[in-house]
């Protein structure tokens, strides 16, 4: 016997999947039409067919973002935050001497 609170989380999950394949469809969609508008009149490139879109989109995601959806930018932001947080509690030496050495690093 299934119990309310189940119930509720396989509508939730099949909710969420429908979602999520509307999404990729609607994506899809936008990839092939801005590439149609804009990329065939500037760089002359053939016209993409809608499920040569999803592809390139796929590939996309799998090269440069993953499928996290958003996940892998939380570790970066907290990185930041952890080296402000260092440099504000620097003194105005310490300070100095770091962006002396940065300078050194980034002079290359």
């Amino acid at each position: 016997m299934e119990t309310k609170d189940t119930f509720r989380f396989r509508k939730r999950r099949g909710i969420f999947l429908i979602f999520m394949i509307s999404g990729l469809f609607l994506i899809s969609t936008i990839v092939m039409l801005l590439w149609n508008l804009i990329l065939p009149a500037v760089l002359g490139v053939p016209a993409l067919t809608y499920w040569q879109a999803m592809g390139i989109f796929a590939l996309c995601r799998i090269l440069f973002g993953s499928f996290r959806m958003g996940q892998h930018h939380l570790h970066h932001t907290s990185g930041n935050a952890f080296l402000r947080g260092k440099f504000m509690n620097m003194n105005e030496e310490e300070r100095k001497a770091f962006r002396e050495e940065w300078k050194s690093r980034c002079d290359r």
